[in-house]
C-alpha cells in the first residue's frame, strides 16, 4: 500500500474565487503509481473550501453569486469583534460560513491510475478571504 501526500500553493486573482485544480490533481495521481486506490484534496485553511462542480463560467458565477446572497457582506456577525487571540478585529465571518457550505476536501477513486471524475466534474479551490497564497494538499493511498 502506498501513501503518498502533496501540498500545492495557489494564489487567487480576486478577493473571492474558484480556482481549478483539477488538472494538478490529476497530475499527482498519475505520478503517484497508484493503479487502484482513492485521492483525497483538502484545503489547508477555514476562509477557503475546496468543492466539484461543472466547469463552466456562468456555473462559476452562480455558484459565487449565490454565496454571496446566503452569506452577505454586510451582516452583523459574530465574529466582527476583536480576538484577543489574534490582536486583531476578526472580520472575514462570511469566508468563514461559504467555507463551511462548501465544504473543505473531495474524494474520488482511483481506478487504472486514472481519477474517476463524472463526465463534467472539475476540482475547485474557493477563495472567500482574499488574495492570499494558500495551500492545499492531495493526498493518494492505494496499491
Amino acid at each position: 500500500m502506498k501513501y503518498l501526500l502533496k501540498e500545492e500553493t495557489v494564489c487567487a486573482d480576486k478577493e473571492f474565487e474558484l480556482i481549478k485544480i483539477t488538472d494538478k490533481v490529476r497530475s499527482f495521481v498519475s505520478e503517484s503509481g497508484v493503479v487502484n486506490g482513492i485521492c483525497f484534496c483538502i484545503t489547508e485553511h477555514t476562509t477557503t473550501g475546496i468543492t466539484v462542480n461543472e466547469s463552466l463560467p456562468c456555473v462559476e458565477k452562480d455558484i459565487l453569486e449565490t454565496l454571496d446572497r446566503i452569506v452577505p457582506e454586510d451582516y452583523p456577525y459574530n465574529h466582527n469583534h476583536y480576538l484577543d487571540s489574534y490582536g486583531t478585529i476578526g472580520g472575514n465571518a462570511p469566508g468563514h460560513l461559504k467555507s463551511h457550505l462548501t465544504g473543505n476536501h473531495c474524494v474520488f477513486p482511483v481506478i487504472d491510475s486514472t481519477l474517476m471524475l463524472g463526465h463534467a466534474d472539475d476540482i475547485y479551490f474557493c477563495e472567500y478571504d482574499g488574495i492570499k497564497l494558500r495551500r492545499y494538499m492531495i493526498y493518494v493511498m492505494g496499491e
